[in-house]
């Protein structure tokens, strides 16, 4: 079985890109019924879970940008090698 970095870091993007767009959808859903003037019900740990999704969707997306730059070195040292 053969993994390349290419195809980790584009996992990784991937599921950054999913976490991301349920954590915005979370966050940006309202606190309150639509026929709601206001609601005391708004609970601030709520927003937390989301915010850490946000989070680790950062972390994510970096490793697959160092995972592509790690290929990239190693493919230039190779080719030098070669040459």
């Amino acid at each position: 079985m053969n993994i390349s970095p290419d195809s980790s870091a584009i996992q990784l993007f991937s599921s950054a890109q999913q976490k991301s767009n349920d954590a915005a959808v979370q966050i940006a859903k309202p606190p309150i019924q639509s026929n709601e003037v206001g609601s005391t019900n708004f609970n601030q740990k709520d927003i937390l879970k989301p915010i850490l999704s946000l989070k680790e969707a950062e972390l994510e997306t970096s490793a697959g940008v160092k995972l592509l730059n790690a290929e990239k070195e190693m493919l230039g040292a190779f080719i030098d090698e070669k040459a």
